[in-house]
């Protein structure tokens, strides 16, 4: 197997003053250990998982009562039981600096541009708190909020958790159908709202939605608004402002379990209603101190950016980092307007040290050939991360010729399923082209074939052999545990199964090719998905693509649609330019019988394509939820083509 090429690697001073070169410090004075790199530490934390985790808890300086037992396990790792005896407050570890320093940068495109200091964030996460709890919140109770990414948003989400409830949420581009498919599920007691917001230069007015909605949800009994886009309060809510000029000094933290509900998140829904993913109040604090100070070098201070929705887990992820004493950096709207440079624009005005993004805003910036690097100042920008999808190694390319050469390119993934990474970045590790730098901290990732066996240096089945503590606790209203099962320890005995089809490199890195469910079968060979997108999307051309295989006498044959550039149209020659590239660049197998124009593909709310839904499409088969989809309507695209009938 060849070695892919090295693209960056870490200076020996950022290396000694990286916090995961402390945190091995840490352990070899705490276990008397020797360990001097990742792979010793990583092996290490496999092997002495309950002495990781809970050196872990020590180093973060996590607030809170740990307790003398740090895991029950017993024979079922679906039932384990992380620090069972321990207590403390999720909110109450995001809050510990209270001074006059930016806690919360925001911005909404050109309409909207304010900050909150430590002290102010606390200040109104005190008083809205108050206000809950004199209104009745108990632990356990849910709280949901319909808002944009911005600072209301975190101070709402911390204020219902000192109180113990359990936060769920989504963003404004979720339509009413999808909004109460997913509430109605969790039944908030109370429900944090906007009267509108911005997307690509237009204001959106929610008030007729909003109020349409609680109709629906006969649980809520208190809406609260927050004014942001001038549309005022039509519907009857309390009123935001009144609510955090209330003075309120102290906050009275409710001591929850390590394994008590914090969060609900939603699947995507396309199959059936969203399932309601429960996540624990340690777990998360605990896997993203994890992944925040150690894989991404989130330090006291420094300002953290990613783009995202409140509809998606990685907005979860974001707002941990208050827990590392590192400002958040918020944003809402479109990445392009006016232009595809304004968020390079707001790093630069903001110092962010971390920006975080999609692999498919990566691949446009590329596409559309913009040259930041020698337009913008980001010498404060020590990490860039991508998710989302897969991003593709001209995409790593992209980044250090136009971005920033001196930079950790951490591609991440993991999932809402747990609301954090498989496999991440580290800032002591270099970056090969085209390779997710290393399996997280903690987690004994393997890769499985289809038997249940481990493979070596081939593509299979990404698991998990051992628990771990971002677990989810259960599915809301899964009595039985029967979905949650059969989502995760179904197909192997025991183990996480994740559903990426992956490969672990010989760095010990990994290369994903897609989801196992959509990998492609032609002739009985397993073909990822990302693949192919990989070669067809370098093509100038091409804007997108998605592919599926097609059942075709007793067999299957790999379909390829592709939203061209404008004012192209898809003809003989374009079609063989396209099979050709994939035939030469993959495998024959790889070639796709049949290439097709479209106008649109069809994502999910988080900007993922959707394979099954098409593919369900094309064989004329029922496709559950549509509505928990972006643009439903490009499904009727797929519809009985007759390019797909049989000759």
């Amino acid at each position: 197997m060849t070695t892919n090429p090295l693209l960056w690697s870490p200076s020996k001073k950022l290396m000694d003053e990286a916090n995961i070169t402390g945190f091995i410090s840490f352990v070899n004075t705490s276990f008397s250990q020797s360990f001097e790199n990742y792979d010793e530490l990583y092996q290490w934390s496999i092997d002495k998982k309950e002495d990781f985790w809970s050196a872990l808890w020590d180093f973060a300086e996590v607030v809170g009562d740990k307790g003398d037992r740090v895991l029950i396990e017993g024979d079922n790792i679906e039932a384990a039981q992380w620090f069972p005896d321990a207590s403390l407050n999720f909110a109450e570890n995001l809050l510990r600096k209270k001074n006059s320093e930016i806690a919360i940068y925001f911005r909404a495109e050109d309409q909207a541009d304010y900050q909150l200091t430590y002290k102010e964030l606390y200040q109104q996460v005190a008083s809205v708190a108050d206000w809950l709890k004199q209104r009745g919140l108990q632990p356990g109770d849910r709280v949901a909020a319909y808002l944009p990414n911005m600072p209301e948003t975190v101070v709402a989400m911390l204020a219902a958790t000192s109180l113990g409830a359990v936060w769920t949420s989504t963003s404004p581009d979720f339509g009413e159908e999808s909004v109460v498919d997913r509430f109605g599920q969790t039944r908030p007691r109370f429900l944090f709202c906007v009267d509108g917001y911005f997307y690509n230069g237009k204001k959106l007015d929610l008030n007729a939605r909003v109020s349409s909605i609680c109709r629906q949800l006969p649980s809520v009994e208190k809406v609260i608004q927050i004014n942001l886009a001038g549309f005022g309060n039509s519907i009857g809510a309390e009123n935001w402002n009144e609510i955090i000029a209330n003075p309120v000094s102290q906050i009275d933290f409710v001591p929850r379990k390590f394994n008590d509900p914090l969060y609900v998140l939603y699947s995507s829904g396309t199959t059936g209603k969203p399932k309601c993913i429960t996540h624990k109040v340690g777990g998360v604090l605990l896997q993203h101190l994890k992944e925040h100070m150690l894989h991404s070098d989130i330090r006291h201070g420094d300002r953290v950016f990613y783009f995202t929705t409140c509809g998606w887990m990685m907005w979860n992820w974001l707002v941990t980092a208050l827990a590392s004493k590192a400002a958040l950096v918020l944003y809402d709207g479109s990445p392009f307007y006016p232009n595809g440079e304004v968020l390079w624009k707001y790093a630069e005005d903001i110092d962010i040290t971390l920006f975080g993004t999609s692999a498919k805003y990566i691949d446009v910036l590329k596409k559309e050939d913009f040259q930041l690097k020698q337009k913008f100042n980001l010498s404060k920008l020590r990490t860039l991360c991508s998710t989302g999808s897969v991003l593709a190694p001209e995409s790593f390319d992209y980044v250090y010729e136009n971005i920033k050469q001196d930079l950790c390119l951490s591609s991440v993934s993991g999932g809402t399923d747990i609301v954090s990474c498989f496999a991440l970045g580290c800032p002591i590790l270099p970056v090969y082209r085209g390779e997710i730098q290393c399996r997280g901290l903690g987690m004994a990732v393997d890769v499985f074939d289809d038997d249940g066996n481990a493979l070596v240096n081939q593509k299979g089945e990404l698991v998990c052999t051992q628990t771990f503590p971002s677990q989810p606790v259960y599915f809301w209203g899964d009595e039985g545990g029967e979905k949650y099962h059969n989502a995760y320890f179904a197909r192997f005995d025991n183990i996480w199964h994740h559903g990426d089809y992956v490969l672990i490199t010989q760095q010990g890195g990994m290369v994903i090719y897609g989801r196992s469910d959509a990998t492609l079968n032609p002739g009985g060979v397993r073909i990822g998905t990302a693949e192919i997108y990989r070669h067809v999307e370098q093509l100038n051309e091409v804007v997108e693509s998605i592919v599926i295989g097609q059942d075709w006498e007793s067999d299957v044959r790999v379909v390829l649609f592709v939203v061209l550039q404008e004012g192209i149209a898809l003809d003989d020659a374009l079609t063989k330019k396209i099979r050709q590239t994939v035939r030469e660049k993959c495998t024959p197998r790889h070639m796709p019988a049949k290439v097709i124009q479209v106008a649109e593909i069809p994502r999910t709310k988080s900007g993922k394509i959707v394979e099954l839904a098409v593919r369900e499409v094309v064989h004329n088969h029922q496709v559950k939820n549509v509505h928990s989809l972006a643009n439903p309507e490009a499904l009727d695209l797929y519809r009985d083509l007759p390019e797909l009938q049989i000759d």
